[in-house]
């Protein structure tokens, strides 16, 4: 919309093609500028003339109209039968349409209401002068009849509106449909095809706020698209033979270039046309009346400044053989758009549709919109054309009223209505603009597909049902909603400015359908839904709640979305979801289907059904997060049990399995090519299992990506979460702008001014880790850059995490580019991670296989506090406020009944003064429980802040066969106890292969070797101790193994007023020990306060300790284990075990002894 500067006078026409192009032709033109545009498009043929589905054309298959009011391949309105009917207008008339009846109506129409049943039909004349509008406060279509705007054959080319007036306060309610609707019944058949425009795209190339003049525009701005636009095409080719610009708004000389160059086109060939920007100005009248004769055009003749006018034809041609079209001029007024379209086909029967478009946009953008892929992630902001030539359209009040909800509203949202009901003959809609549709009300809006069941060729609809080249903007309630129905194809469809979720499927029964290349933007909060609403709307409306529950919105509603997938078993595919008040896409799921379709599936099956596609979807600037995956609505009624509002958002977690059956392997939910950027809080977020993302970029997200798993122990049996070949950007290159909907503006990394997210404190992560087990392999990280204001991490933890977090977690083959600052970072005390006390915050850690976060293949990385997995090996890296360490780890788990609420202390006896204390988390059961991450072969010291709970379970998990670990608990002398093994069996919930242990008089009867199970309960320490071996074997990412998870379960009789207190260590001065004392030498350069010693612990085969001043080192392996001790400083330098009875190691283990006896005897 802005002038260029003056041109250089153009080269004098030849007769030769100033442009060719050789080859095959998909699509041609002049891309995608703001002004003329011409496109072409091909298809392959075929016997209906169907398109094989390239990009950018109708989908496969539904051509042929079902009705047999309209023969496949013909255009409705120039049926013979058709009579013209031209009734006036007149509100109060109730018109019907009824058997018998034929019409075509060719002028403008207004009704009280019109049915249309019993084989009528009502069709939309095309080629009139002037739009047709029909106006009514309902319109139903039933029984037989027929409304038809176009066909798929043959788009309708001239203006269509159809108008739904009417006040919510007005009249009575139609049974099934409401007020103010167009309503489809049983056996109704609405076929609407406009002309279809590209719906929308992305920017070519970076947009800066205030317009043209920056950057690469420079150069762009000299050769604009000002002026009349020219393809010239071989009909029988589809070759592109020439391209040109004529600048006659600016150049008068424009007009004898014009002219020569059409002379020199022989006939037959393929013609478009489209101004770009202006073209009239100094448009001679000897040329208008020759492009006027040259190619039968209406328009050419009275063409005004910036007036949008495009055409397509064949020169030589007739009349019939030209399509354009031209809006109203609007001098400096507001966006106007048009396009025309043809089709035509090669000589080999090919077909292919040139299309023209001609727009003029008023205005500078105002903020900076991103036309290129930045760091690795495609950011290009996305454009959108609301304007279709066939409009659908509520008629508003000025303000709202009534029982509008003006509480929250200030403009009328009881705009119209689209229904379709079960048992349609035939919907299709394509090509068609619908503005201010939709109410407040539930059931109705924009487009509803209500409890129609299958509307594919599973229930007998063919061509399928399909909604494609749709606009739906500034509508009051949603944009689509599928509703108990299963097959529909929504494609190339926007949702722009609208209220409640946009692309909306509602029960939770909803499967097969497919959203194809849709894009949903500034989706806002409505009041239909508890999900729907914003925090004010929450609070406010409580009428559903139990008594006087206040609800808590951030946990009970805010949840709008621009897509809400209410089951799995639905396919996206390209769709883009942009500044959504909360999250752009939603999988939600619902435990048992609600509404009118309870009781249609059995209870958890949603949360079992494998995903549908998920495809190359992009989700962009949302507030609370672009994709989630995870939560559920709440399934039952408000009551005193639970107070909250119906539908509410509640607890689930998706494990997809083979046929929705929990015993049937699990399916992965594979999220590929998902494009994730300056969302406020996540990128992404998915709780379940299998889920694997791959191929995504993240960037400019307060967090990219977090996994949660399925469940947690012993409720689910462990699962798996993946991300790879994927990219994770801190801070890009995109800056951004301030305002709009950007709330946080501050310092990037590079000191330069950018959008934040959440605010400037913020800690940004790039992953991050909440329990597990999960695995990242082949990412990249980059520009994750700590200032003095927030930490920025590559890896990082979920905040205030109270849940456990498994040792499986592992990273590899992963790149840390030179532009991170920080590759992980385990928290501090302080703001966004509070006391960084949690019991998952303080079990943080995960495995880097093959060293490259770390630099250290096979290591871990764990929260340096934690003296439950480090060792005197183990490496501090300060900035992570982490550790480095080799070892091998899994979990204890322990539940605690009676009392449920005390604190567990854990230790290890090599750093028994430094235990772990962990407060439990109690999840609605009745047991207190406690995960804590342990290396294994070693002792451990349980304790409590109060006196021991009465039965306590012990639970090896992630324990290989053969995995064990010594347990001291502390309980009051003179306890008796019961100790019993078993292995629990999840699905059932019922335990098999019962051991029960037997007490023996010493620790040493605990180690036998005999395979016999025994537990050893010193009185005078207080002290039970037990060992927890790992018999079965597990595999993969499963908690346990396949036949059930190994446990203990020690149930404990205490007299009551009996002391409770225990020694800090009590493995420490065991009788049948070997005791050896180093003590300090000259040789030292420091003393010490006390004596190095270490103890030998040798007990029966096959468990033997070794303990280096508080240090215990157990094993169980046949064989010798040699430990090398810093005689002054008492670390333990180095382990190794050899077994004799392995030839190899044996002469190792002889060089070895040699070696060190050597060294002996020289110094």
């Amino acid at each position: 919309g802005r002038n260029a500067e003056a041109l250089p006078p153009p080269p004098p026409i030849s007769c030769a093609p100033s442009f060719l192009a050789r080859f095959p032709l998909r699509r041609v033109g002049l891309g995608r500028k703001v002004g003329g545009s011409l496109q072409a498009e091909s298809w392959a043929a075929s016997p209906h003339g169907q398109r094989a589905g390239t990009p950018g054309t109708r989908p496969p298959g539904p051509h042929r109209a079902r009705s047999r009011s309209v023969a496949a391949g013909s255009c409705p309105w120039s049926l013979a039968r058709l009579r013209s009917w031209n009734p006036g207008r007149n509100s109060s008339r109730a018109a019907v349409v009824g058997r018998g009846d034929a019409l075509r109506l060719e002028s403008s129409a207004t009704f009280h209401s019109l049915l249309i049943q019993d084989g009528g039909i009502l069709v939309f004349a095309d080629g009139v002068e002037h739009p047709i509008t029909l106006r009514a406060r309902s319109i139903l279509v039933e029984d037989g009849g027929a409304l038809y705007v176009g066909s798929a054959h043959c788009p309708y080319r001239s203006k269509a509106i159809i108008s739904l007036y009417g006040k919510a306060t007005e009249g009575a309610d139609v049974e099934g449909y409401g007020k103010k609707f167009l309503g489809v019944g049983r056996g109704g058949v609405l076929e609407l095809h406009g002309r279809k425009p590209r719906s929308w795209t992305f920017l070519a190339k970076t947009l800066h706020p205030g317009g043209l003049p920056y950057g690469l525009y420079a150069s762009e701005k000299r050769w604009s698209s000002r002026g009349l636009n020219v393809r010239i095409i071989d009909a029988g080719t589809a070759q592109v033979l020439a391209v040109d610009r004529f600048d006659t708004h600016l150049l008068v000389d424009e007009n004898h270039r014009l002219r020569d160059f059409f002379a020199c086109q022989p006939p037959g060939r393929v013609v478009a046309v489209a101004v770009g920007d202006s073209a009239a100005k100094s448009l001679t009248l000897e040329t208008r009346l020759f492009l006027e004769n040259l190619l039968h055009s209406r328009h050419i003749l009275h063409l005004r400044y910036r007036q949008p006018w495009a055409l397509v034809g064949i020169l030589g041609g007739d009349i019939s053989s030209t399509v354009e079209d031209a809006e109203q001029s609007q001098g400096n007024g507001t966006t106007r758009l048009t396009t025309v379209a043809k089709e035509f086909k090669t000589y080999g029967g090919v077909g292919f549709r040139v299309t023209a478009y001609s727009g003029w946009i008023k205005g500078n953008p105002l903020y900076l919109h991103m036309g290129e892929i930045i760091d690795g992630v495609d950011m290009r902001a996305e454009v959108g054309l609301l304007t279709r030539n066939i409009l659908i359209q509520g008629e508003m009040e000025e303000s709202c009223y009534g029982p509008n909800h003006c509480q929250f509203f200030s403009f009328d949202t009881f705009g119209g209505q689209i229904k379709i009901q079960r048992n349609f003959a035939s919907v299709h809609m394509e090509g068609v603009e619908l503005k201010h549709m939709g109410q407040q009300i539930l059931g109705s809006y924009p487009i509803h597909f209500h409890l129609t069941g299958d509307v594919d060729e599973k229930g007998g609809y063919s061509p399928p049902s399909y909604l494609d080249n749709l606009a739906i903007h500034h509508c009051f309630s949603r944009c689509v909603a599928v509703h108990g129905a299963n097959g529909l194809l929504v494609k190339d469809t926007i949702g722009y400015d609208t209220l409640g979720h946009c692309f909306f499927l509602e029960d939770g029964t909803e499967q097969r359908n497919t959203f194809h290349h849709n894009l949903g933007l500034l989706t806002k909060a409505g009041t239909i839904l508890p999900t729907d609403r914003n925090e004010a709307m929450c609070l406010s409306m409580r009428k559903n709640v139990y008594k006087d529950y206040i609800p808590i919105p951030s946990s009970d509603c805010m949840a709008v979305s621009s897509f809400w997938i209410a089951n799995p078993n639905n396919n996206l595919i390209e769709n883009a979801a942009a500044g959504a008040q909360d999250v752009g896409i939603w999988y939600i799921f619902h435990h048992v289907p609600t509404g009118q379709s309870e009781g249609q599936y059995p209870a958890g099956q949603a949360e079992l059904t494998p995903l549908g596609t998920f495809h190359n979807n992009r989700v962009h600037s949302n507030f609370k997060a672009g994709l989630f995956i995870g939560k559920g609505v709440k399934t039952t009624k408000a009551s005193a049990e639970n107070p909250r509002e119906y539908l509410t958002v509640d607890n689930a977690r998706f494990r997809p399995h083979q046929d929705a059956d929990p015993e049937k392997p699990r399916v992965p939910a594979v999220i590929d090519g998902l494009i994730a950027f300056k969302n406020n809080d996540h990128g992404a977020w998915a709780r379940g299992g299998d889920i694997i993302f791959r191929n995504c970029g993240f960037a400019d997200n307060g967090i990219g990506l977090t996994l949660a798993s399925d469940g947690t122990f012993p409720i689910d049996e462990g699962c798996s979460l993946e991300v790879t070949h994927s990219i994770f950007v801190g801070e890009s290159n995109n800056a951004g702008s301030q305002g709009g909907q950007n709330s946080y503006w501050g310092r990037g990394a590079n000191g330069e001014y950018r959008t934040l997210p959440r605010n400037k404190t913020f800690p940004i992560r790039g992953f991050q880790i909440y329990d597990g087990p999960l695995k990242m392999t082949k990412c990249t990280f980059r520009k994750f850059i700590p200032t003095a204001d927030r930490h920025s991490s590559a890896i990082g933890f979920f905040l205030k995490n109270l849940w456990q977090i498994s040792p499986q977690n592992n990273v590899s083959l992963v790149r840390m580019e030179r532009s991170v600052g920080l590759k992980v970072f385990f928290g501090k005390p302080g703001q966004w991670f509070g006391h960084n006390n949690h019991d998952g915050d303080k079990v943080s850690i995960f495995h880097d296989l093959d060293g490259s976060v770390t630099g250290f293949p096979g290591t871990f990385v764990g929260r340096a506090d934690n003296y439950l997995i480090r060792h005197p090996g183990c490496l501090i890296a300060p900035r992570w406020n982490g550790v480095i360490c080799a070892g091998k780890y899994a979990q204890l788990y322990i539940q605690a009944r009676r009392p449920e609420n005390l604190t567990l202390s854990i230790a290890r006896t090599a750093y028994h003064t430094r235990p772990l204390r962990l407060q439990g988390v109690n999840r609605g059961v009745s047991y207190q429980q406690y995960q804590s991450v342990v290396m294994l072969e070693q002792a451990y010291i349980v304790q409590w802040n109060g006196r021991a709970p009465e039965e306590v379970i012990l639970y090896p998990i992630n324990f290989n066969r053969g995995d064990w670990l010594m347990v001291a608990l502390c309980y009051p002398k003179g306890t008796e106890f019961s100790v019993v093994g078993d292995i629990y069996q999840r699905q059932t919930g019922k335990a098999h292969s019962v051991m029960y242990y037997m007490a023996t008089s010493s620790l040493q009867g605990v180690l036998n070797g005999t395979g016999e199970r025994r537990f050893y309960f010193n009185s005078s320490s207080g002290y039970l101790f037990v060992c927890l071996q790992a018999r079965e074997v597990r595999n993969g990412h499963s908690y346990c193994s396949q036949h059930g998870c190994e446990r203990l379960k020690i149930t404990a009789l205490m007299a009551p007023g009996l002391p409770w207190n225990c020694a800090p260590n009590p493995f420490l001065g065991k009788d049948r020990s070997s005791k050896i004392l180093f003590p300090a030498t000259g040789q030292c350069k420091r003393t010490f306060d006390t004596s190095l010693r270490t103890d030998l612990l040798q007990l029966t085969r096959p468990f033997s300790l070794l303990q280096v001043n508080d240090e215990l080192f157990l094993f169980n392996s046949q064989g010798i284990l040699f430990l090398v001790v810093d005689a002054c400083s008492g670390a333990v330098l180095s382990r190794r075990h050899f077994d004799p009875a392995s030839t190899a190691e044996h002469a190792i283990l002889q060089s070895t002894t040699k070696g060190l006896m050597e060294q002996i005897l020289e110094k």
